[in-house]
C-alpha cells in the first residue's frame, strides 16, 4: 500500500489555515522521512480558519485566542519552526485547539527534508501523544480525528509494515469521523479516496499480511476512491494538484484513458507552489507520455 504523507505545504494549509502531510503512510498520509517503497501510504491532509470553529468544537480559551491566532498566522506563511517555538510552551494545556496545533506542527517540521532523521521521529512520537491527548478532551472536534488519523499512521510508520496494515481501519475510522463534522473539508475527501485507491492497489504480499491481521482484510475499489476524489472536486474545485492527479490516475486503472489525460493535463500544467505541486506535475507529465496518442478525427471541409 502507499499511502503518501504530503509535505506539510499547501495541502495542508489548505484545510485548516493549517496543514498537510505528505507522502508516506499506510493510511494515508505521508511524511517525507524516506520510506521503503513497500511501506509507502498517504495520509494527507489541511486548513480552516480558526474562527471556524464554536464552541462545542474546541473552541481556545480566553486567555490563548491571541496565541492560537498569531499561530496561525505565521502557519500560514509555512513558518513552522517559529509557530513550533510559541505553542510548545503550552504542551501541557488542556486546550484543544493548542493540543492539534502543537501536533500539526511538529508533524510538519517532521516532513521537511532538513529535519534529522531523529528529530523527525521524536517529533512524529510527540505529536501522537499530544492528539491523543486532544481526543479524550474532545472527540467531537474534526480537527482531532483528522490529526490523529494522519499521526496514528506516521507512528504506525516507525513500527514496521504489520503495525501500518493493523491499523488501517483504525486510521480510516478517524478520517471517515471527521468527514462526519466537517463535511466542506475537501482534505479529508481526497484522503479518504487515497485510502480507497491505496486499499484497491494493494499489492499482493500486503494483501497476505492483511489476511494474517483481520478476518475480513480491508477492502475498497478505484470506483468508491474515484467517487470521493470527485466529492473533494465538488466542495472546492481545483484545490490540489494531488486530488487531479489521483483521479487521472484512477481513471487509468479504470482503463477510461480519455477521461484520465484530461485530469492529468490539469495536474501537469497546476501552478507549482509547493513540493506537492512540483510532484503532481511530473508524475502527471511521465503518465501523459505513455499515454497513447490521442486520436484526433478528420473534419471534412
Amino acid at each position: 500500500m502507499q499511502f503518501c504523507r504530503r509535505a506539510a505545504s499547501r495541502f495542508w494549509r489548505h484545510q485548516f489555515s493549517s496543514g498537510r502531510p505528505k507522502d508516506n503512510v499506510v493510511l494515508i498520509c505521508t511524511l517525507r522521512r524516506p520510506l521503503k517503497q513497500s511501506e509507502k501510504f498517504v495520509a494527507g491532509t489541511l486548513l480552516l480558519s480558526a474562527g471556524w470553529f464554536g464552541k462545542s468544537a474546541g473552541q481556545s480559551s480566553e486567555g490563548n485566542q491571541d496565541v492560537v491566532t498569531m499561530a496561525d498566522a505565521l502557519y500560514k506563511q509555512n513558518r513552522f519552526r517559529e509557530v513550533y517555538e510559541i505553542l510548545k510552551e503550552y504542551k501541557d494545556t488542556d486546550d484543544v485547539e493548542i493540543l492539534w496545533r502543537l501536533s500539526r506542527v511538529e508533524y510538519n517540521i517532521s516532513q521537511e527534508q532538513a529535519t534529522p532523521a531523529d528529530e523527525k521521529k521524536r517529533l512524529v512520537l510527540e505529536a501522537y501523544d499530544l492528539i491523543e491527548k486532544a481526543l479524550k478532551l474532545n472527540d467531537n472536534h474534526f480537527a482531532t480525528h483528522k490529526w490523529m488519523s494522519i499521526l496514528l499512521d506516521a507512528k504506525c510508520g516507525y513500527d514496521g509494515l504489520k503495525a501500518r496494515i493493523s491499523n488501517l481501519e483504525t486510521v480510516k475510522k478517524h478520517m471517515v469521523k471527521a468527514s462526519e463534522l466537517n463535511k466542506k473539508d475537501a482534505t479529508i475527501l481526497y484522503m479518504i479516496g487515497l485510502w480507497c485507491y491505496q486499499i484497491a492497489d494493494m499489492p499482493w504480499y500486503q494483501r497476505k499480511i492483511a489476511s494474517t491481521v483481520f478476518a475480513k482484510p480491508p477492502d475498497s475499489t478505484y470506483e468508491e476512491a474515484l467517487e470521493y476524489f470527485f466529492r473533494a472536486e465538488e466542495v472546492e474545485p481545483r484545490f490540489y494538484s494531488q486530488n487531479l492527479l489521483m483521479l487521472g490516475k484512477t481513471y487509468l486503472k479504470l482503463k477510461e484513458e480519455d477521461k484520465a489525460r484530461y485530469y492529468l493535463d490539469l495536474a501537469s500544467n497546476y501552478p507549482a507552489s509547493t513540493d506537492d505541486d512540483q510532484m503532481a506535475r511530473k508524475e502527471a507529465h511521465e503518465l501523459l507520455k505513455n499515454l497513447k496518442p490521442q486520436k484526433t478525427e478528420s473534419v471534412s471541409v
